[in-house]
């Protein structure tokens, strides 16, 4: 080959690696939580450190909860004001640039743990619970999803809203954006565009011989990198008699954001409390749960792999990237960073104030 090919090549390698940093392509990775302090805090995962903090806006109450980043990592979406309010921060100026205050006159609105961004990050949906606020008394209405236009402002009015579940406690996107996960006591799959069920994945009422119906806390999103929703579950065997060892057993539920597969596996016979749980982006047969201990298990084979008991309790857990850390959070006024593979534990981030996350929900992203 002559020396011209190789120049040729050199510069061509020289050329993508300007384009790549001038792009800013090589992302870091951030953890975002709030505190019960009404402020949403913002941490550099990799250098273990607290990078900014922002306090939240005209925001009575102290119960920051649901957190949502933007899908190109500069606004996160926080549920506050008695959760009553999404608000959208600013992750470098730290103002306020999207404000949708739910309730209005004569009528008081909440939202549970239930809103989401579009893949695009141009429509958020948020589940709204309603109740008309009379002389005499409370009248609930229906509840039902709202979506706003992220660019609309402080003072953002739906564009469109339509029918939802009362229980619905968790909502998310595929990534293609062409279905709204709108979790309930079963998964509906809404078309985001007008709300028309095309789909739906069995939870409580799943049919399944010698089981009954399955006890859940699924209020914290957290499929992370992997884009798979997952919760531990309690099932009750029919064909056992209550006080048995296996009378109850433990599972873990996976709904696949990108495929819309879902599948559960039960591990073991119920032995602790489990609160959320985290798949592995890159060992995908691996999730994590998280309470008062640390399990890892094999969702495959229905194993559990280890467990850990921890020193204080943890309500979420997150996966990084590359799959090798797990960041514990919510509950307490620390994260804590394991090892996937050992369950070593790598350190601890505290955050400030010494105030509680409390149910905040912790979320991993890339910016």
């Amino acid at each position: 080959m002559t020396s011209a090919f190789w120049r040729r090549a050199r510069w061509a390698a020289l050329a993508t690696v300007f384009a790549v940093a001038a792009s800013g392509a090589v992302a870091k990775e951030y953890l975002l939580t709030s505190l019960h302090s009404n402020t949403l805090v913002l941490v550099d995962a990799k250098a273990r450190k607290v990078e900014k903090t922002y306090p939240l806006p005209s925001a009575p109450g102290n119960t920051p909860a649901t957190v949502v980043p933007s899908p190109d990592g500069k606004v996160a979406y926080v549920l506050h004001n008695r959760w009553e309010t999404v608000s959208g921060i600013d992750l470098d100026s730290g103002k306020e640039v999207f404000r949708a205050d739910l309730s209005q006159k004569g009528l008081r609105a909440k939202s549970t743990f239930a809103f989401d961004v579009s893949p695009d990050g141009k429509e958020i949906a948020i589940f709204v619970l309603p109740v008309k606020l009379l002389s005499g008394e409370y009248q609930v209405q229906d509840t039902y999803i709202a979506v706003f236009d992220t660019s609309a402002g402080l003072a953002a009015k739906p564009i469109r809203t339509f029918p939802a579940p009362r229980r619905t406690t968790l909502m998310a996107y595929s990534p293609d954006g062409s279905r709204l996960y709108v979790m309930s006591w079963d998964i509906i799959v809404m078309d985001p565009k007008d709300g028309r069920v095309i789909g739906k994945h069995l939870v409580r009422h799943w049919k399944r011989k010698n089981f009954g119906e399955p006890d859940t806390l699924a209020v914290w999103p957290l499929w992370g990198a992997s884009n798979v929703y997952t919760f531990p579950y309690g099932a009750p065997r029919t064909d056992r008699k209550p006080d048995a060892p296996d009378a109850m057993k433990s599972g873990i539920y996976t709904l696949d954001l990108a495929t819309d597969k879902s599948s559960y596996k039960e591990f073991e016979n119920s032995s602790v409390v489990l609160f959320s749980a985290a798949i592995n982006p890159v060992r995908r047969k691996e999730a994590y749960s998280v309470y008062t201990t640390l399990s890892k298990i094999d969702i495959n084979k229905g194993k559990l792999l280890k467990r850990l008991d921890l020193e204080q309790t943890y309500y979420v857990v997150q996966v990084s990237k590359d799959g090798k850390e797990l960041y514990l959070g919510g509950a307490g006024s620390t994260i804590a960073i394991y090892d996937t593979a050992t369950l070593k534990r790598l350190g601890t981030i505290q955050l400030p104030g010494g105030a509680d996350q409390a149910t905040a929900t912790m979320r991993y992203f890339t910016r």
